[in-house]
C-alpha cells in the first residue's frame, strides 16, 4: 500500500502518492484551492476532496503552515484562527479513515530534500530555509528532524528577519537582487553565529533563480539550492507518515 501525501499551501491544496523508498510521486499530482478563509471546516473538507482522488493509500501525511505538536497546530499566522489548538490529526483521520501524520510544512520539504534531494547522505547539522512569503527553516542532526524551528522569526536589523529578507520582502519592496542579497547573507551569517550548521539547504520558489543571488552570498557554511521544488511537502509528509511509529517525527537516517 502506498502513502499519501498532502500539501497544504497559502494558495492551494495539493497531493499525491509516494514512493517513500526512492522519493518519487506515484501518480500526477492533485491540486484545488486553499479555501478563503482557511477555517478548520473548510480545509479538511479540501483535503478531502485530495486525497478522494487516489486509491490505495493505506496512511496519510499532511504539511500544516505553522507549528504541530503531537498533531495539535499551535500557531496560525497564515491561516485562519481556527486553527489555533486544533486537533488537526484527528480531525483528518477522522474525515480520511486513515491514519494521519500531520507536520510543519518547512519540516517536510527539508525532510524529502534530506532523505532524496539536496541534503542526502549528509551528516551533522543541516539547516533548510524556504525564503517565500516568510521564511521558514528546518533542522536535521545526522537525519533526525528537531521539529518546529522558528528561525524566520529571528530579529534581524530590529525587525523579524522574514519582515527583511523573505521573498516577498524583495518583491514588495522593490529591491535589486545585490540588496536583497545583502539582507539574506546579514540573516544567513546570524543564523551561522548561533548554530553552525555543516550545510544550508535554500528553498522556496526563488530557489529556482539560484544563480542570480548565490554568487553575491559570502558565508562560512556551504550552500546549495534544493532540488525537489514544489514536490517536496508531498514527499516529506509521505515520509513522515512512514516514520510515525518511530521515537523521533521524522528520522530519515536510515533511508
Amino acid at each position: 500500500m502506498a502513502t499519501l501525501g498532502i500539501d497544504i499551501g497559502g494558495s492551494g491544496v495539493k497531493g499525491a502518492p509516494v514512493d517513500t523508498g526512492a522519493g518519487d510521486l506515484l501518480a500526477e499530482r492533485v491540486r484545488v484551492p486553499t479555501p478563503q478563509p482557511s477555517d478548520v471546516t473548510s480545509v479538511v473538507e479540501a483535503v478531502a476532496e485530495v486525497a478522494a482522488s487516489f486509491d490505495g493509500f493505506d496512511r496519510v501525511g499532511i504539511t500544516f503552515p505553522g507549528v504541530v505538536v503531537d498533531g495539535v497546530t499551535r500557531t496560525a499566522a497564515n491561516v485562519d484562527k481556527s486553527w489555533l489548538d486544533a486537533p488537526a490529526a484527528r480531525l483528518f483521520s477522522d474525515r480520511l479513515g486513515k491514519p494521519v501524520t500531520v507536520l510543519n510544512d518547512a519540516d517536510a520539504a527539508g525532510a524529502a530534500e534530506v532523505a532524496f534531494g539536496a541534503g542526502r547522505d549528509q551528516r551533522g547539522l543541516i539547516m533548510m530555509l524556504t525564503f517565500g512569503t516568510g521564511i521558514g527553516s528546518a533542522l536535521f542532526l545526522d537525519g533526525v528532524l528537531i521539529p518546529n524551528t522558528e528561525f524566520g522569526h529571528l530579529e534581524l536589523d530590529g525587525k523579524d528577519a522574514e519582515v527583511r529578507a523573505s521573498d516577498r520582502a524583495r518583491e514588495v519592496d522593490d529591491m535589486s537582487w545585490e540588496k536583497w542579497a545583502g539582507r539574506v547573507e546579514a540573516y544567513l551569517k546570524h543564523v551561522e553565529m548561533l548554530l553552525s550548521p555543516r550545510l544550508f539547504i535554500i528553498g522556496g520558489g526563488v530557489s529556482k533563480k539560484s544563480d542570480k543571488f548565490f554568487p553575491l552570498i559570502d558565508i562560512r557554511t556551504p550552500m546549495v539550492a534544493a532540488t525537489l521544488l514544489n514536490n517536496a511537502g508531498i514527499i516529506g509528509a509521505a515520509v513522515a507518515a512512514e516514520q510515525a511509529e518511530r521515537p523521533h517525527p521524522v528520522d530519515v537516517s536510515a533511508l
